[in-house]
């Protein structure tokens, strides 16, 4: 039974690998640092309204075999050159942001220099050879780890916060007013708890895992792991923001843009606020947090634009999937190495960004898998259908909104 419980378990740990990076260790850190426990609303009621889009992923997977991606290639081929366009647009920001990050905190943990592109480029490679040796089934496997460790040190930390605390907690809510605010809260918003063209990564693993263990997974089973991870990148994105409010709210921190020194500002401060004892642990959790994302976004971009090169023009390149990744590579280097003064604002960018195109793939997502290209025993109830147009009026709604206040 233990087995068959572990098997079950791949791509919806995968997904959360991918979600709990810069969303939850920076975004939902600076909610908390900023706002205290003001912004839990955003965080519930975001995880609430995108789950259906990013269930659809594994659920049409195990309905036809297929990635969302070639959903996609049926709605029109339009709607694979705009997806097309918008991942090739930001895959190169992602990748610098989580990679960057991911090396402070290396260097926090590890020493040996305060090079951070020297880092960031250390990790890249290495992320690079653990997928050339071990492929899909290696990330598979060891995520499961990564995702326990990560979740026990974080959970540590907060219990540690919590006793160390002198302060009454304060649970008012908050609706962030004025540009800067607004702006932060979409950004949150957009990358909390993830984009939702990870769904279009999901599918993909879900493809994957059944290749590799030539055992068709079963829709039931496609949907628990989703929830296991699902449910996994929600607890950890309260945790990281009972943090955030518990050990910066109100310390008088300004916190940089710069990824690396954000790393070391944020190391820093949790272990002058719990603790020299704590160091360890929160380096552990959070460089554990980064090194998963660094790993899973650099398999899943260029698995994602192989298939649709695929898709687009019939074609598939015979070694596409290692050229997209070394094209990322080496995008991700000249982007680290000529533009890291400037990745605060790139960073902004790309969240910003995933914000204003959740619309896009909520809907396509929604139309994909109620309509004729899904199989009737494989749609969703109408519970679900009724929460998937409600995220989706929410998203546009706030997306109409923040573009109304900017």
């Amino acid at each position: 039974m233990k087995k068959t419980f572990l098997q079950s378990l791949g791509p919806g740990l995968l997904f959360a690998g991918a979600a709990i990076g810069v969303s939850h260790l920076v975004q939902s850190t600076r909610a908390g640092a900023e706002f205290g426990f003001g912004l839990i609303w955003a965080l519930l009621l975001v995880h609430l309204f995108k789950y259906p889009f990013f269930q659809f992923g594994p659920r049409y997977a195990a309905a036809t075999g297929e990635t969302l991606l070639d959903g996609y290639r049926k709605l029109g081929k339009g709607v694979l050159i705009a997806y097309y366009i918008l991942n090739f647009a930001t895959m190169f920001t992602i990748q610098a942001a989580v990679t960057i990050v991911t090396a402070g905190l290396a260097s926090q943990l590890f020493g040996l220099t305060n090079d951070l592109v020297l880092w960031a480029t250390l990790l890249l490679f290495t992320s690079v050879v653990f997928l050339v040796v071990g492929k899909y089934k290696l990330l598979d496997n060891l995520m499961k780890y990564i995702i326990v460790i990560l979740t026990i040190s974080t959970i540590l930390a907060v219990g540690i916060a919590m006793f160390s605390t002198k302060e009454s907690f304060d649970v008012t809510q908050i609706i962030p007013s004025g540009t800067v605010e607004l702006t932060f809260l979409i950004a949150f918003l957009g990358w909390m708890p993830a984009p939702l063209d990870i769904s279009i990564w999901h599918s993909i693993w879900s493809v994957e895992k059944d290749k590799t263990t030539v055992i068709k997974t079963k829709r039931t089973a496609a949907i628990f792991d989703f929830n296991v991870g699902y449910i996994s990148t929600l607890c950890l994105g309260i945790c990281f923001l009972l943090l955030g409010a518990l050990v910066m709210y109100k310390s008088g921190e300004t916190f940089s843009n710069k990824g690396g020194l954000f790393a070391t500002q944020l190391i820093n401060l949790y272990t002058k606020n719990l603790g020299e004892s704590s160091h360890l642990l929160i380096a552990i959790a959070a460089f554990t947090t980064m090194f998963s994302t660094t790993i899973t976004t650099m398999d899943a971009s260029p698995r994602a634009m192989n298939r649709t090169t695929k898709l687009l023009w019939n074609k598939e390149l015979k070694f596409g999937y290692w050229f997209w990744i070394l094209l990322l590579f080496l995008g991700t280097y000249l982007i680290l190495n000529y533009y890291m003064d400037n990745m605060g604002l790139l960073v902004k960018f790309a969240t910003i960004l995933s914000f204003l195109t959740a619309p896009f793939y909520a809907i396509l997502n929604y139309k994909l898998i109620t309509g004729k290209h899904t199989p009737k025993e494989h749609q969703p109830g109408t519970s679900l259908r009724i929460l998937s147009v409600v995220g989706i009026v929410f998203l546009i709604g706030f997306s109409t909104w923040f573009l109304m206040s900017i």
